[in-house]
């Protein structure tokens, strides 16, 4: 045995450099004479077996309506709530027993509070499974321990990140409160607080036992007729081609037999990627070593809270009169041979790696300085781009669904996830807006690539304890998709944003260039890190809840916007033709909005899913039929249409409209050519002006009117020139070939010196277009909001006997009325809000803030929110004239005023190029530049 004091002492004296990426054997600290051997995990019970077992625990059945495989968190989680929903001809596969592999060593936190609001109601749901709703089932105990949950702050950034999550904590009814040192002092004695701005104090937080939680979950099962099988591994998936050329889930193999199944769920953590592969479906994610150590006794420590100290990248896990400590490391050791064989197995533990957590435990906790080290655990974890799980259908093969990748929090997102997996395997879609989660969030360019994977994996692993900023940006795998203007804009100074691949721009510095460099992993592993690195010390710069140091930047290209004229690249948008015999069909089963008017039309309008809720907003124009000009226009002797879809959602309506077609059976072709076309976006009350010198075509409201479009030439290049607007102002849209649009864009800069052109980036569109009342989807909306509830029934035909996916759901809502709905909030006091602030009326929560950011025109913080009526009655327009709304920011509350319609522009005047003045009713402010 060893005190965690010495090793810290004996670390310091002998440390060198990190092994590469793929250090396996432990160095330096894994003797007996310096650390302890014990490798062991800290529960009473565990289900590994230590005699042999011949053969599965079940025969196999011949069929099946769903097969999860793999035994853990997520899988005993998915098989419960399918049961629970109605499904009794149910299999759980497992190659060993039951939490083998990942689950049987997690730690087992829970904590209720995290700066999203869909994960605070994932954990909800798992804390209510875990604490009360199995043991009533049942009759059985998880392991539950509500013993509370501290955050340590300190410094003033992350105390204010935690009074952000106490203010959302608000909206949901979670009991949190800030505490001073003095007041941390008291509640847990043992702690050091004299480094600490404040604590974060969650009283109902607590732990989980992985053995007791999945044997309960699995008891539950199959006493609603569930048949659980363990030590019986997968060997193959079988995977059939419809009539249509659709892949479809056939069956399970294994060496003990075949269950025929048109559904598999894939919960097999660290092994999800081979599985994957059985059936042709990429699972990007990686393995990495995790790991914490147990101390023996602690005098004083029993009952404590458990502990989350992200400065210092430490957590402190209560384990009755004893510590867990863990945490996440910048260097974390690849496992890249995944070893079948690895169900019950720890690895030696790394000291070297590992020691920087014992430096911050025994700083926060000074009598571990004297306490010994009891057991180290360090196993497998499976880690993805952006910390966030996969799940969801994959799109490669219709009938496989993800439930894989949590990142060290299967425990805790379990009974969330496990839910809305279910749901989303009976229903289509699961019920919570999972986007987040969803695998169809990322490009399939992506999903394959390993330069991609592992260095977002390492990135997102490295930043999981730090502070979450509402600019940040990833400095991993980037350059990955670049549009025809990106070199052009860098060397004009654009600071560029990542969007699951794209590098589009964020905003115009100036101070010159700062170019995205090749990542260096922070410096671990031997990786020369980047000196001098403006683009990171740009982002750096952005780390605060304040407005940004650039906030005058931001101002300046949204001002001149609204004055004059400003320059957009949107290339990164997806840009996608829906063609074929049935086009017209789908097209009215797809979009929300009359999209079959004249040739020549653009339509916005929405796609829904089975429960209304929104999966897209995006632009529709109908083309005239005729011959294939590529890109700009597709073969065809029917109906066509051009869809422009915002980028980082691209993957996302693609698989959403294929699923579409073929679940009703469309003949359809969509065709991808985002990457052939680049999209230059022109708006501004001087946009027209700029354009005559341009396009050789008429642009007056009679002739190009709004929602209109038209190929024509821009300096000698064909494109598809649209009169729309992202941003509230009168502008067009030019859709052009890439090799055009280099010099189609230098002819329009060129054109608009003379009329006080600017370029402006995505941080300016999202000030515009707030300001304007602009959705954004999956901000203010997402799968989870009806048009209805989003503000948004102009987009619906419901007026129209047209059938189209959702309305059902639409047509009931209307008439029982919205129980929630969308509501602008502006505040008088200069101060940035970013989303997720409680909202209030007259004293009671009713909602949070989905979106907010400054709008310059008005010169006011703008938020947009869902708001419920506590009663549970109609969210009526008079319900909201007739309260006094306040929002709460970081634990303070500011008035608010609720408007029904945008405050800027509510009679949509500018966008049809209608400006009586710069400065008119609308409350234009020019001056502030």
């Amino acid at each position: 045995m060893s005190f965690l004091g010495t090793a810290v002492r004996r670390a310091m004296a002998c440390r060198w450099p990190v092994s590469p990426l793929c250090r396996v054997t432990a160095c330096c600290y894994s003797t007996q004479s310096t650390h302890t051997t014990e490798k062991s995990v800290p529960y009473e019970k565990t289900l590994k077996q230590e005699d042999d077992l011949n053969g599965p625990t079940k025969p196999l059945p011949k069929s099946a309506d769903v097969v999860v495989i793999g035994g853990g968190s997520l899988g005993c989680q998915t098989l419960y709530h399918l049961c629970k929903m109605g499904m009794t001809n149910v299999v759980l596969l497992e190659r060993d027993r039951l939490t083998a592999g990942t689950t049987w060593h997690t730690a087992g936190l829970l904590w209720q509070l995290r700066p999203s609001d869909t994960e605070v109601e994932l954990l909800a749901h798992t804390r209510n499974v875990v604490s009360s709703e199995l043991e009533l089932e049942t009759g059985l105990q998880t392991g539950w321990i509500q013993n509370g949950g501290l955050f340590i702050a300190s410094n003033k950034q992350r105390l204010d990140e935690y009074k952000r999550l106490m203010s959302l904590g608000k909206a949901y009814g979670i009991e949190s409160y800030v505490l001073s040192p003095a007041e941390t002092k008291d509640l847990y004695p043992l702690m050091n607080v004299k480094d600490l701005y404040g604590t974060l104090y969650v009283p109902k937080d607590g732990t989980m036992d992985p053995a007791g939680t999945c044997t309960t979950l699995s008891r539950a099962s199959t006493a609603r007729g569930a048949t659980v099988i363990e030590n019986c591994p997968v060997t193959g998936i079988q995977v059939r081609t419809d009539h249509m050329g659709v892949k479809r889930v056939k069956a399970v193999e294994t060496a003990h037999g075949t269950i025929q199944t048109p559904c598999v769920v894939n919960c097999a953590g660290v092994w999800a990627t081979k599985l994957g592969k059985m059936a042709g479906v990429n699972v990007p994610l990686v393995a990495m070593h995790h790991a914490y150590v147990v101390t023996e006794r602690i005098e004083g420590i029993q009952n404590m809270p458990n502990v989350r100290d992200h400065d210092a990248s430490v957590y402190l896990r209560l384990q009755g009169d004893a510590l867990s400590v863990g945490g996440y490391e910048h260097n974390p050791i690849f496992w890249d041979d995944v070893s079948d064989k690895f169900a019950f197995s720890l690895f030696d533990l790394d000291w070297d790696v590992f020691m920087q957590h014992i430096e911050g435990a025994v700083n926060r906790v000074p009598a571990l300085e004297q306490t010994g080290i009891k057991s180290t655990v360090c196993g497998p974890e499976s880690f993805t781009a952006d910390h966030k799980p996969l799940m969801g259908e994959a799109p490669e093969v219709r009938g496989f669904f993800l439930g894989c990748g949590f990142n060290s929090a299967g425990m805790m997102l379990g009974g969330g996830c496990g839910r809305e997996l279910a749901h989303w395997i009976i229903h289509g879609r699961p019920e919570k807006d999972m986007y987040g989660y969803d695998i169809r969030r990322f490009h399939h360019s992506l999903t394959a690539n390993n330069r991609w994977i592992r260095e977002r994996s390492h990135e997102s692993y490295a930043k999981n304890y730090s502070v979450v900023f509402p600019y940040d940006e990833p400095l991993a795998s980037r350059n990955m998709r670049k549009d025809p203007l990106h070199q052009v804009l860098q060397d004009q100074s654009c600071v560029f944003q990542e969007r699951h691949g794209w590098e589009r721009p964020g905003w115009f510095n100036r101070d010159g260039s700062a170019p995205v460099l090749d990542y260096d992993y922070y410096g671990a592993y031997d990786v020369p890190k980047n000196t001098a690195y403006k683009y990171n010390k740009l982002l750096g710069n952005e780390y605060t809840f304040d407005f940004p140091p650039h906030h005058d930047v931001i101002r300046a290209e949204c001002v001149t916007c609204r004055n004059a004229v400003a320059v957009f690249d949107m290339s990164y948008f997806g840009k996608f033709y829906l063609t074929g015999p049935d086009a017209k069909k789908a097209a009215d089963w797809l979009f929300t909005a009359v999209v079959n008017k004249a040739p020549g039309s653009t339509v916005y309008t929405c796609m829904l899913n089975k429960k209304g809720g929104v999966e897209s907003d995006l632009t529709v124009s109908r083309l005239e039929p005729g011959a294939a000009h590529l890109p700009l226009t597709p073969e065809s002797t029917g109906d066509a249409y051009y869809l422009a879809i915002g980028g980082g959602v691209a993957q996302h309506n693609w698989s959403h409209i294929q699923t579409a077609l073929q679940d009703q059976g469309f003949r359809c072709t969509l065709i991808d050519h985002t990457e052939d076309m680049g999209m230059i976006s022109i708006q501004g009350p001087k946009s027209r002006e700029l354009l005559h010198e341009v396009l050789d075509t008429d642009l007056s409201n009679d002739a190009f009117p709004f929602s209109t479009h038209k190929i024509v030439n821009a300096a000698g290049h064909k494109v598809r020139a649209m009169r729309l607007s992202f941003v509230g102002e009168m502008g067009w849209e030019l859709h052009v070939p890439k090799e055009s649009c280099v010099p189609v864009y230098h002819a329009v800069m060129a054109a608009g010196a003379k009329h006080g052109v600017c370029n402006a980036g995505y941080r300016a569109i999202d000030s515009l277009s707030i300001e304007k009342g602009y959705r954004h989807w999956h901000a203010d909306l997402r799968p989870d909001d009806t048009p209805l509830e989003a503000g948004l029934a102009f987009t619906c035909k419901m007026k129209s006997s047209i059938p189209f996916l959702g309305r059902e759901v639409l047509e009931a809502q209307k008439a029982e009325g919205l129980r929630r709905r969308i509501v602008c909030f502006t505040i008088d006091e200069k101060v940035p809000m970013f989303g997720l602030e409680a909202v209030f009326r007259n004293g009671v929560p009713v909602g949070h803030l989905r979106r907010s950011e400054f709008g310059f025109a008005i010169d006011k913080t703008i938020g947009y929110g869902y708001i419920r009526n506590p009663d549970g009655g109609v969210v009526s327009p008079d319900f909201i004239r007739s309260g006094e709304f306040t929002l709460e920011r970081m634990g303070v509350t500011y008035k608010a005023t609720a408007h029904l319609k945008s405050p800027f522009d509510p009679e949509n005047k500018r966008v049809k190029g209608f400006y009586s003045s710069l400065q008119d009713k609308t409350g234009l402010h020019t001056a502030r530049m």
